[in-house]
């Protein structure tokens, strides 16, 4: 059976659709020697090549669960004097992307895969996937505060921001569940930061069906979908 081209090159690169579509604009791709256009579709045995690297038709996917400690980042450069997570993951995997991220700072589950579908499935905000982080305060979030949070939102400069709250430890509001479907870059931290709050811890236990359990800082698994 056939497959659109950006959908091909998605499953075997990890890559999403819309990035693959970008590949076969900028003229690096090509269906048996020929440049392939956007929509064109690939058919059993036909050779598929990106930037010079052919594609195999046969795809093994791989999903990981790895503890990003604090500290590095998620994308494959370091940046300044901040490592990388994929420093510490063997070779073999360090082809995969990440599944969304968590910046320097903070700390906890990363999914990475080379599966285009599966990443797009978890982090396009119509599918509402459930993120769940815990959280230390600079200080104790006032009521008022966690109501406008958790019932109206807070604005920010790209939307309203809101989220659940729950609180983590009996009579301490430093720490704090947070359980949200959105994913916009440091929308926790800037959530807080708008009302004059600082994080100074943020953990991410769960991702969709897939949480941290006992894992361990700079560790990984397997996982199955």
């Amino acid at each position: 059976m056939s497959d659109r081209i950006n959908k091909f090159i998605a499953k075997r690169l990890g890559v999403s659709r819309r990035e693959a579509d970008d590949l076969v604009a900028s003229g690096d791709v090509t269906i048996d020697s020929q440049p392939a256009s956007i929509g064109a579709r690939v058919e059993p045995g036909q050779q598929v090549i990106v930037d010079g690297t052919p594609l195999s038709s046969d795809v093994e996917y791989t999903y990981l669960a790895f503890h990003k400690p604090v500290g590095y980042v998620c994308s494959r450069r370091a940046q300044g004097d901040a490592p990388t997570i994929y420093d510490l993951l063997p070779e073999q995997y360090r082809q995969l992307k990440t599944v969304g991220r968590l910046d320097k700072d903070s700390s906890g589950l990363i999914l990475l895969t080379n599966d285009g579908d599966f990443t797009q499935a978890m982090t396009h905000p119509s599918h509402h996937k459930r993120k769940v982080y815990e959280v230390t305060l600079d200080q104790p979030l006032q009521p008022l505060h966690r109501q406008m949070i958790s019932d109206h939102g807070v604005m920010l400069e790209d939307g309203k921001s809101q989220f659940e709250l729950d609180r983590l430890v009996e009579a301490d509001d430093t720490c704090w569940q947070i359980t949200m479907t959105e994913g916009r870059n440091r929308q926790i931290r800037r959530t807080f930061a708008a009302l004059s709050y600082e994080v100074t811890r943020l953990h991410r236990t769960r991702s969709g069906d897939y949480a941290i359990n006992s894992l361990q800082p700079a560790k990984f698994v397997e996982v199955k979908i």
